[in-house]
């Protein structure tokens, strides 16, 4: 009787070192997936594991809406509190530079779905 051969079917050796505190942190990821065996566990993320990479541009560009908003907010206080009475101008800025905050908002909300 002939024995077969054995063929690995992954025949491909990747090999890379960690510190202490990398493995360690691995190991507790690992366990948080009832997985035992760190190859099988390391394999997987390396496929199906997702690297989210976030880019705060958009966030960036909303706060510096939200201080500009906010600047002209105080002014029209400031005015309509010395005057008594709000320039119709300044409220139509105002409500641009809201719709504006909003438009960041949604974009900004938007990505996060996509991830």
């Amino acid at each position: 009787m002939e024995q077969k051969e054995y063929v690995r079917p992954r025949n491909v050796n990747l090999a890379f070192r960690v510190t202490e505190e990398e493995r360690d942190m691995i190991k507790r990821r690992m366990e948080q997936t009832d997985m035992i065996n760190m190859r099988a566990y390391v394999v997987k993320m390396a496929i199906d594991g997702r690297v989210i990479r976030v880019e705060f541009d958009s966030v960036r560009e909303m706060i510096r809406l939200l201080s500009i908003t906010a600047n002209n907010m105080n002014q029209i206080a400031k005015r309509a509190n010395e005057t008594g009475n709000i320039c119709a101008t300044d409220l139509e800025e105002l409500r641009e530079r809201y719709e504006g905050l909003w438009e960041q908002a949604r974009e900004i909300l938007s990505k996060f779905r996509e991830l």
